[in-house]
């Protein structure tokens, strides 16, 4: 056996998505990392060793313009590239590239930590190494470090260093949840096992194991969906384990699981109820998929009530949007349906507080080990959330070592370094300004060879009866006067129109309703018919515009939409399906589409200064700059300049990569662009020196939203720009950043 000692800057233990998040993070702001993971592969729960759909924010499409930046935003961008098809094996190694691209990373895989050292009392822990045993190398490896990060999933470093936690489901008493039980108990989500089936295209038998399970002794068959179609995590329904320790009994809950996976395939095979004579066993799983286990306790525990009321904390680091999706003790045997939702009516942030020990110093902590409830967690847990809160979490552990501070003392004293250094990552924070003072491109001036003015849609390709009332969702700003719509109307009538404004920056629904109108329609075929709205708030917000049904009215639609117009239909519920708190009236339609409309004002929601400082991502409106037309400008720019010559080390620019369009590793669905749309692909980077442009930098077949371009000599110039390159449609910059 071989010992070793390996000192770092920061030691991440765990190589799930959080993990993988937090070390690059880290990296980034310059620490030196060690990953330790103790499987073969990095990924977790994603990885080809389990299978899980990388779901986040967007919850499969429910929330707008929700989907996640910073390190995990490269990943599902990359990987839509790479891995257009979802092949776990491809996905493996976008994770495994995006942490060899990180020289500050060195990396241990299969490499268990079993033992942790920590000193000082109870209420003041301090973590000085962890050990570990690389399998297969027979090498004890101890790796010491001023910071740790667990991102174990389990909580194991956390445990074994005495920080304090919670397992189960906490009484409704202890926060006031509604969702959370009457009395206090163990349980968990439970553990899920996987499989993959294929077509060989002949017949293939299946012969059951003698321990597989017979379905139709349980409520298996009746009340889950079994499909010969699915695969994968169509199946997360087969689950178990959530009334055990879904640690100490993970052996118990994997031969529960692999039992039901045999005889769910059983069932499909040879019961006669399925098309499924050449379908064979392509792959199942052996490691189960966990959900839940502990939950270590920091400064703010998340709750329920933080969740759904979008709770706008000062420390905001990230954020999350998926539901609150909670499931029954029982799992695949439980007689109620295999989960419940409760949908925010936005993407909610997440606090710096809830992402460090309260009584161990210098441990953080990212993943579905969060300092939150159990029926908060029941969001944070799905994977690109547990993604965004690692590069958090890495990045402020980062800062932290540098200063030589306690993650405390960061959070209190320090928060607006945390910040600067998120918002220049690029990292999914909601609603944080980019306010770094070293961001020279704050103190000048933007300007641009045109801009997207008027807003107007007016190319009809298709027709939307109003059978149910639909919503236009429009940026406002700085007011919005006349709205004219292009409509069919099968008989005189009228049409009724509601104006609502939308509550958060970051919320897609009606809010308070600001105004009602009703305007006549005569009989006849695409007619503009122009409704008076009249709205200037106090500054840049979204309105909400409800078309109320009318059998007799269609509206035209479009197969493209501007930046921040989006259309969505108002709903009921079927008989029997309200059955929680979760019911959302208002489902997104025409993705990317939207009604034929004119608005009489010309717009300021695309300008060149949306650009500089301000906010990376929608809130209150799309937050970029957007030029005409290409047919109008052919070779669009956007620029800043300043009154006196700068000295310009770094150029950096985020990109428009369509954070409207749901990404997903595996594909749950299958989203065609391999390249986001609105991206800028070739562009190049100039400086005004002496009174002439100078190339900085010339990029072709760009598929990255946030790039750098460090320059080896710096200049000194009056004015940086960015030039689109060869395109159709309008360029998009959503920041030009200058160091």
């Amino acid at each position: 056996m071989r010992s070793e000692q390996v000192r770092s800057d920061v030691v991440v233990v765990g190589g799930g998505l959080a993990g993988v998040c937090a070390a690059i993070g880290a990296a980034r702001q310059g620490a030196t990392v060690s990953l330790v993971q103790n499987r073969p592969v990095l990924g977790g729960n994603s990885s080809s060793e389990i299978r899980v759909w990388v779901c986040g924010a967007t919850a499969h499409g429910v929330q707008p313009y929700a989907r996640e930046t910073g390190v995990m935003g490269e990943l599902f961008v990359e990987n839509q590239f790479t891995n257009p098809e979802g092949n776990p094996y491809y996905w493996d190694l976008t994770v495994l590239e995006a942490v060899r691209a990180e020289p500050n990373i060195s990396l241990y895989l299969n490499t268990d930590v079993r033992e942790v050292a920590a000193t000082g009392p109870e209420e003041e822990r301090t973590i000085t190494s962890v050990t570990g045993w690389m399998m297969g190398s027979e090498r004890e490896i101890t790796f010491t470090a001023p910071t740790f990060l667990d991102c174990t999933g389990d909580g194991l470093v956390g445990f074994l260093a005495g920080a304090h936690y919670r397992t189960g489901r906490e009484p409704r008493s202890a926060y006031g949840e509604s969702w959370a039980p009457e009395v206090p108990d163990d349980n968990t989500l439970g553990s899920t096992l996987l499989f993959y089936s294929k077509d060989i295209g002949r017949p293939v038998k299946f012969v059951p194991p003698s321990f597989a399970l017979d379905i139709s002794t349980t409520s298996i068959p009746e009340r889950r969906a079994i499909k010969v179609e699915n695969n994968g995590c169509a199946y997360w329904w087969i689950e178990w384990g959530g009334e055990l320790d879904v640690v100490h009994d993970d052996a118990k809950i994997r031969d529960e699981l692999q039992a039901a996976v045999y005889g769910i395939w059983d069932w499909i095979k040879n019961s006669g109820r399925f098309d499924a004579e050449t379908l064979t066993l392509e792959w199942v799983g052996s490691v189960p998929g966990k959900r839940e286990y502990r939950r270590f306790l920091g400064d703010h525990v998340l709750t329920q009530h933080d969740v759904l009321g979008l709770t706008d904390f000062e420390d905001k680091v990230a954020f999350g949007g998926w539901s609150i999706d909670l499931h029954p003790p029982g799992g695949m045997y439980a007689t109620e349906s295999g989960s419940k939702h409760w949908h925010p009516d936005g993407v909610y942030s997440l606090p710096l507080r809830c992402l460090y020990s309260r009584n161990v110093t210098n441990m953080w902590m990212a993943g579905r080990n969060i300092s939150a409830s159990h029926v908060a967690f029941g969001s944070t847990r799905v994977m690109a959330t547990c993604a965004v809160l690692g590069e958090a979490a890495g990045v402020a552990a980062a800062l932290a070592t540098r200063r030589g501070v306690t993650p405390r003392q960061l959070a209190r004293d320090h928060l607006a370094e945390v910040h600067h250094a998120l918002v220049r990552a690029d990292a999914s924070v909601v609603g944080l300004a980019n306010e770094d003072p070293a961001d020279l491109a704050r103190r000048g001036t933007a300007v641009a060879s045109s801009t997207l003015r008027q807003l107007v849609v007016d190319v009809p390709t298709a027709t939307m009866p109003l059978q149910s009332p639909l919503g236009l969702l429009v940026p406002v700003d700085p007011r919005l006067g006349r709205l004219e719509l292009l409509l069919d109307a099968a008989a005189d009538t009228e049409l009724r129109v509601r104006l609502h404004r939308t509550e958060r920056p970051q919320v897609y629904l009606p809010g308070e309703q600001l105004r009602s109108v009703a305007v006549p329609v005569a009989a006849g075929q695409k007619q503009w018919v122009e409704v008076d709205l009249d709205w200037e708030p106090d500054g840049p917000r979204n309105a909400f515009v409800v078309l109320e049904a009318d059998e007799h009215l269609a509206v035209h639609t479009a197969e493209q939409a501007p930046p921040g117009v989006i259309v969505l239909r108002h709903r009921d519920p079927e008989p029997g399906e309200r059955w929680t708190d979760q019911f959302r009236h208002w489902k997104q339609v025409l993705h990317r589409g939207s009604l034929c409309f004119r608005l009489g004002d010309d717009v300021e929601a695309y300008a060149p200064a949306k650009a500089l400082g301000g906010y990376a991502r929608p809130w209150g409106g799309p937050q970029t700059w957007v030029s005409q037309d290409r047919r109008h400008d052919p070779e669009p720019w956007l620029a800043v300049r300043w009154d006196a010559p700068v000295p310009v080390s770094s150029v950096e620019l985020v990109l428009d990569d369509s954070l409207d369009i749901d990404l997903i590793n595996l594909h749950h669905h299958r989203t065609e662009p391999e390249v986001m749309p609105d991206l800028l692909t070739d562009y190049r980077v100039e400086a005004e020196v002496d009174g002439r442009w100078e190339v900085l930098a010339q990029v072709t077949g760009n598929r990255r939203r946030h790039r750098t371009h460090p320059l080896e000599q710096p200049v000194t110039a009056t004015a940086v720009r960015v030039v689109a390159g060869a395109g159709t449609g309008s360029a998009h910059v959503v920041a030009l950043r200058v160091y």
